[in-house]
């Protein structure tokens, strides 16, 4: 039993079922931001309603979230400690910054949004429900932070220890804005927005569909559906200016992500499949669309595969279709936007019944894009784990054994799918609970 394999296939299944959250609760919790906003605005105390709804199943993500990413700081440690010990200088910094700064502020303040309802001031609570937006943004820029090091590391030097090479951080800054950093937190921070939106759309379109808080739910419905609409495009945009970071600093990775073998001009297939037998890639596809995309000209060089060390060369198919399942994932988000609007513009949008049952697959879809874009991201670097310094085959623990492996990812499996079935066992009861009654609510 290979400890590496095994270690790898841990970490994958743990920040696999961790990853299910965050971006929920991102996204939800600034939507939670714009209906508290408009019950302050409009004084009418359905958005209350909705808000405190709302409210109950943001905790309920939140607290999974915390408690599946206990974990994946153990494995460190025991599985990864090679790893460790080269980045324990550079993650000390963000990883404690997103601790102390983002965690404490969201705990803090969730403490008051879910439980101040009439205890506090309509602006203290309000407060508290954008501090708590804030603490999962600045949670998620951090986290990204040291995960984009390791794609693109910057403000570091290389020294020698008693216990071996390490890098230490030699400019701050250089470190936290790195050359990915940016790009790659915004295209994160809005495939969570889009996550959280699409939560919201298909639960509000089932509401609508069994017929139940009727007018509430159209007031859910219509600001979701824009703002699903627009942010889907904005994360076309992102999407690009990322994958231009990868062409210019992942070269490999950028050549696997379209099945890239001959340098050239490089084509963007739609969907296809990647022999790596015979180094070809088959399918339906763009020709000269990948060289326009990174240089503007469809007749521009792009390296390929064979051009690589064969050694550095990551799983292409594996790659080519994780990124083209997210791709796909986000065009139709932006389709199922746009015929929302239009739907809303005809006044259809809430009686157009098959569109509707369109909306509920929602409440997952942007789940899977999140996942898969991970695994484009991560797969993608391999054979690194921090890049073109040190291999993942280079990071494991030394002394760590396959069978203690397995056995601890056995273990963590039947945990986690236990944890997953009482998730959505109270997820769905939590949706199909009914608002609070008006007479239930007191004015602030």
């Amino acid at each position: 039993m290979d400890p590496l394999l095994l270690s790898r296939i841990q970490f994958a299944v743990t920040i696999g079922f961790h990853y299910i959250f965050p971006p929920i609760s991102i996204g939800l919790s600034l939507f939670l931001v714009y209906l508290e906003g408009m019950y302050i605005k409009t004084k009418n105390p359905e958005y209350k309603r909705i808000t405190k709804y709302w409210v109950n199943i943001f905790a309920l993500i939140f607290t999974f979230g915390v408690a599946s990413g206990i974990v994946m700081a153990l494995q460190f440690g025991t599985n990864w400690a090679a790893y460790s010990r080269f980045v324990g200088d550079v993650f000390g910094s963000p990883l404690a910054a997103e601790a102390i700064f983002a965690f404490f502020l969201e705990s803090a303040f969730l403490a008051i949004l879910v439980f101040g309802w009439n205890k506090v001031s309509h602006r203290i609570h309000f407060l508290a429900t954008v501090l708590v937006a804030v603490g999962t943004h600045l949670s998620a820029f951090f986290i990204i932070v040291a995960n984009s090091w390791q794609q693109t590391p910057a403000g570091y030097h290389l020294v020698e220890s008693p216990i071996g090479l390490r890098a230490e951080i030699t400019d701050f800054w250089a470190m936290v804005f790195n050359p990915s950093s940016v790009d790659r937190f915004a295209h994160a921070v809005i495939a969570a927005w889009l996550a959280g939106l699409c939560l919201v759309v298909g639960i509000t379109a089932y509401h609508l569909i069994k017929k139940r808080n009727i007018e509430v739910s159209k007031k859910v419905l219509k600001p979701a559906i824009i703002m699903l609409f627009i942010v889907s495009l904005l994360q076309l945009g992102s999407g690009h200016s990322s994958a231009n970071i990868v062409a210019e600093h992942q070269p490999a990775k950028l050549a696997a992500i379209e099945g890239h073998y001959e340098t050239g001009p490089g084509d963007m297939y739609l969907f296809g499949w990647v022999n790596e037998i015979d180094n070809k890639t088959y399918g339906l596809k763009l020709p000269g669309f990948l060289s326009f995309l990174v240089d503007w000209n469809f007749k521009s060089e792009i390296k390929g595969l064979n051009d690589f060390d064969e050694s550095e060369i990551p799983p292409v198919n594996i790659v080519f279709q994780t990124y083209h399942v997210m791709v796909s994932i986000g065009m139709l988000l932006i389709l199922i936007g746009l015929i929302g609007v239009i739907l809303l513009l005809e006044r259809r949008l809430y009686d157009t019944r098959w569109f509707l049952y369109a909306l509920l697959p929602l409440v997952w879809l942007a789940e899977f894009a999140n996942q898969f874009g991970w695994m484009t991201a991560e797969i993608g670097r391999q054979p690194w784990i921090v890049y073109d310094m040190l291999k993942t085959k280079d990071a494991i623990s030394a002394n760590i054994s396959g069978g203690e492996v397995l056995f601890s990812t056995l273990l963590f499996t039947v945990v986690y799918i236990f944890l997953l079935v009482v998730f959505l066992v109270l997820m769905v009861k939590k949706m199909n609970a009914p608002l609070p009654e008006e007479d239930a609510i007191t004015k602030y």
